[in-house]
């Protein structure tokens, strides 16, 4: 089954056990959300929305950020968030190992964090957040079985304690926010295997045209040059089909 149908079915599970429990104005705006961040985007454009919705949303929360997880290494990237604070924390916590968002990612998928300034589990990310006007936090692992893609986190200025329901609201739109990232990231990727298709593509027809020689040579040509200098065949494939432009560019054309 693919990564968006299992998250598909996980939202329906989840809205199925809560939704019912939740006030009818805060079950619109999580619908309205929900639209909002599953509407055609492409990733960057995704992750903006999430963010914004996700400030709407969650009550008692003023600046929200959502980070990726990249490859083995688990590197881990903020790359959308509602404000400067959020940049700056994240990547402190990520700097540190240490905070809400590493235990969502790495720990629990969800963790709160009401009285900031009393909690003991991280002693040097607390007081540098606290320097900064954090008086709360929550962070959720968006994740399908095994595999985590990123997290979503959540800090407020404006209150030590939890709104009710805060907790559970975002969790659902946690949900709603992997479904949406999940097809982000598929898009992105098949769009990227595209471009990268097309760029060698075009490196093999210049290769044929420089040095006389077959596709199929040519195409050997750019793998051991690839292999040679250590750098990835789209790589070379790009700087090949850039130097031709240029050099297209700089000749002068017909009148």
């Amino acid at each position: 089954m693919c990564l968006v149908c299992l998250l598909s079915a996980r939202s329906e599970w989840k809205q199925t056990k809560n939704m019912t429990e939740l006030p009818n104005d805060v079950a619109r705006a999580l619908a309205e959300a929900a639209r909002t961040i599953n509407a055609p985007h492409s990733l960057g454009e995704t992750l903006d929305a999430i963010v914004e919705a996700a400030k709407n949303s969650v009550p008692g929360f003023d600046h929200v950020g959502i980070s990726i997880v990249h490859g083995k290494d688990k590197t881990i990237e903020t790359k959308a968030a509602t404000s400067q604070l959020v940049w700056e924390l994240d990547a402190l916590q990520y700097r540190q190992m240490e905070g809400p968002c590493v235990s969502a990612l790495f720990d629990e998928p969800t963790m709160s964090a009401p009285n900031l300034r009393h909690d003991q589990r991280w002693p040097r990310y607390v007081p540098e957040a606290v320097r900064h006007g954090v008086r709360s936090q929550m962070g959720y692992r968006l994740y399908v079985d095994d595999h985590t893609m990123g997290g979503l986190n959540f800090y407020s200025t404006e209150s030590d304690t939890l709104q009710d329901g805060a907790c559970e609201i975002g969790e659902l739109f946690a949900v709603h926010a992997t479904v949406a990232l999940g097809r982000a990231m598929e898009e992105d990727n098949l769009n990227l295997a595209l471009t990268t298709r097309g760029l060698i593509g075009q490196a093999i027809g210049l290769t044929m045209a420089r040095f006389e020689i077959s596709s199929e040579r040519a195409f050997q040509f750019l793998v051991r040059a690839s292999s040679s200098s250590n750098i990835k065949l789209r790589d070379i494939a790009e700087a090949l089909v850039a130097e031709a432009n240029a050099r297209y560019d700089s000749e002068p054309q017909p009148a």
